[in-house]
């Protein structure tokens, strides 16, 4: 496997990991308690919920890493960290980035909710949703290859893994 093809395959599993993390949200913000309710044991949502967060933010960070070892896509730390510039597909990768930095405010934030308080905490945690439209938004329209074409909206194989489908 390639560089460019790991970070495809990051990028996925991040995307997959952030949507349950948000869908696990919606359960903890509508207070959804397991000891009282099916499973009848000690809650473990908050933690899953956590753990999820931590690890999208690692493969977010390894999917943005591995352009920089890759021979073709010839990406720099300053591409990769601010796009306005980036070798491939500029206008793609810059909600990319902006998600990049939504996770980053977000776990940032929810471990210092202490200091910050619920109410302040709880509104600075909306940021979660515009980095779910801008996730979506930089996988739907970014070639995974690198090669330049432009988005198929209606290609399945955009949303599977190489030979999952088809």
């Amino acid at each position: 496997m390639t560089a460019v093809e790991l970070s495809t395959d990051a990028g996925l599993v991040a995307m997959v990991l952030l949507t349950a993390n948000i869908l696990l949200g919606l359960v903890l913000s509508a207070r959804y308690t397991t000891v009282r309710r099916w499973p009848h044991r000690k809650p473990a949502i908050f933690d899953i919920h956590n753990w999820t967060a931590y690890i999208a933010l690692g493969l977010i960070v390894a999917h943005s890493a591995l352009l920089l070892f890759s021979k073709t896509a010839k990406f720099a730390v300053t591409d990769v960290l601010l796009p306005v510039k980036s070798p491939h597909q500029t206008f793609y990768n810059t909600p990319g980035a902006g998600a990049f930095y939504c996770v980053i405010f977000v776990v940032v934030t929810s471990y210092i909710r202490s200091k910050l308080g619920s109410r302040l905490w709880k509104k600075l945690h909306y940021f979660s949703y515009a980095d779910a439209a801008l996730l979506f938004a930089h996988g739907l329209m970014i070639d995974p290859e690198l090669k330049e074409r432009s988005p198929d909206y209606l290609d399945g194989k955009r949303f599977w893994w190489k030979g999952a489908l088809c």
